[in-house]
C-alpha cells in the first residue's frame, strides 16, 4: 500500500468477519495501481478475493469521491444486462478504515491500459472496441425508473451542471490559471444545446475502466462509477470518443494512428455503431459535445494536478506525474477553433 493510503489490516479483517458472507481465514491486502480518484484494494483470504474501494483521506472537493453513489448504482445495475461486479457491503462509518468505503466482487479478467492493444490481432481489436461500444450503448438503454434510480440525478440540464461542477473545481483551486480553460468555460456556456436527452450515464467509461473476460473479447465488469448520475447520454458517449482526437503521445490517445491497419474503428465508424445501437440517425451538435468532453477531461487532469500537489492523488501512473492539464486544455480549445465554432 502506498504511503498515506494505507489501511488497517486488522480493521479490515474484523469488518469482513461481521459483514461479508462466507468469509474465513487470515487476510492479505494489496493496493491496485489504478484508482486515480478512490483508492482501491484487493483483499484475499482462503483462496477467495474481494475489492475495497474507499474515499481518499485529506481535504476533498465537495460531493466528489462519492463511494455511496457507486455502491448504489452497482446494486441497481445488477438487475440489468450492464456487466458490473456484485456489491456486497457499504460502510459510511469513517472510524472503521478512516474514510467511507464499500466492498465488491473481485473479477478475474483483463484490463487494457494501452488503447492500441499491441498484443491483440486486428480481429481481436475490432471485437474489443465493439464490446466497449456495446457496453456504453447498453447502459444508455437502461430505464432508470425501472431499477429504482429515478432519484439518482436530475432530468435535464446535465451539461449546465457539469460545466458548473468542473468549472468551479478549476476556478476555485489555488493553482495556476490556464487561458484556454477560461476561454472554454465561456464558450461552452454560450453554445450549450437546448434539447438534451436523459439516461443513466457513467461519466468515465473508457477502455481502462472495464474488465474483459480472461480470454474472450467480452466485458465482464464496468468499473469506476464515481461520476455516474442521470445525464446526457450523448455527452457520456462523446467523453469516451475523445480518445480518437487525443494524440498518442498524450495519454496514449488514438489520434494520428493508422487505425485501419490495427483493426480499430475510426471515430466515424465508432460513432455510427453507437447511433445504430441506440436507434439514432445522427447526433446533432457533435462538435460541441467533443469540445465539452475535452474540457471535462482537462478539468479532471487539472484536479489531479491539484491533488498531486496536495499529496492526496491516489494513483501512481506516470502519465499523471507530469502536468497534463495545460496540453489537454489547449487541445480542448483547439476543438473549438479548428472547427470554426468560435
Amino acid at each position: 500500500m502506498r504511503v498515506g493510503l494505507e489501511i488497517d489490516i486488522d480493521a479490515v479483517e474484523s469488518y469482513f468477519k461481521e459483514n461479508i458472507d462466507n468469509f474465513s481465514g487470515s487476510i492479505t491486502v494489496t493496493q491496485f495501481k489504478g484508482g486515480q480518484s478512490n483508492p482501491t484494494y484487493k483483499v484475499e483470504a482462503d483462496n477467495k478475493a474481494w475489492v475495497i474501494r474507499r474515499k481518499p483521506p485529506g481535504i476533498l472537493v465537495p460531493s466528489a469521491h462519492a463511494v455511496d453513489r457507486e455502491y448504489r448504482i452497482l446494486c441497481a445495475l445488477q438487475q440489468t444486462d450492464v456487466p458490473v461486479p456484485k456489491a456486497f457491503s457499504l460502510c459510511m462509518d469513517k472510524n472503521v478504515l478512516g474514510t467511507e468505503f464499500f466492498v465488491m466482487e473481485f473479477l478475474n479478467g483483463r484490463v487494457f491500459w494501452d488503447r492500441l492493444l499491441p498484443d491483440m490481432t486486428t480481429n481481436q481489436r475490432m471485437k474489443i472496441y465493439d464490446a466497449l461500444n456495446n457496453g456504453i450503448s447498453t447502459l444508455h438503454g437502461v430505464d432508470a425508473n425501472e431499477i429504482g434510480l429515478d432519484t439518482f440525478g436530475k432530468s435535464g440540464g446535465y451539461v449546465d451542471r457539469q460545466l458548473r461542477r468542473w468549472g468551479r473545481q478549476y476556478l476555485e483551486a489555488d493553482d495556476e490559471r490556464i487561458p484556454e480553460m477560461d476561454n472554454l468555460i465561456g464558450w461552452l456556456k454560450d453554445h450549450n444545446p437546448k434539447n438534451q436527452e436523459t439516461s443513466i450515464v457513467h461519466g468515465d467509461l473508457t477502455l481502462n475502466n472495464v474488465i474483459f473476460h480472461p480470454s474472450a473479447p467480452d466485458i465482464i465488469g464496468i468499473l469506476d462509477w464515481e461520476l455516474s448520475t442521470l445525464g446526457n447520454p450523448v455527452a457520456d458517449f462523446a467523453y469516451q470518443a475523445i480518445q480518437w482526437r487525443i494524440p498518442n503521445h498524450l495519454y496514449g490517445g488514438l489520434g494520428g494512428i493508422n487505425l485501419e491497419n490495427l483493426g480499430i474503428p475510426t471515430e466515424n465508424q465508432y460513432l455510427a455503431s453507437y447511433c445504430q445501437r441506440t436507434n439514432r440517425d445522427r447526433i446533432s451538435d457533435w462538435p460541441f459535445y467533443m469540445a465539452f468532453s475535452m474540457f471535462k477531461w482537462a478539468s479532471i487532469h487539472y484536479g489531479i494536478r491539484v491533488r498531486r500537489k496536495a499529496g492526496t492523488a491516489s494513483g501512481i501512473s506516470s502519465s499523471h506525474k507530469k502536468d497534463s492539464a495545460r496540453p489537454y486544455a489547449q487541445l480542448a480549445w483547439k476543438q473549438v477553433t479548428e472547427f470554426g465554432l468560435d
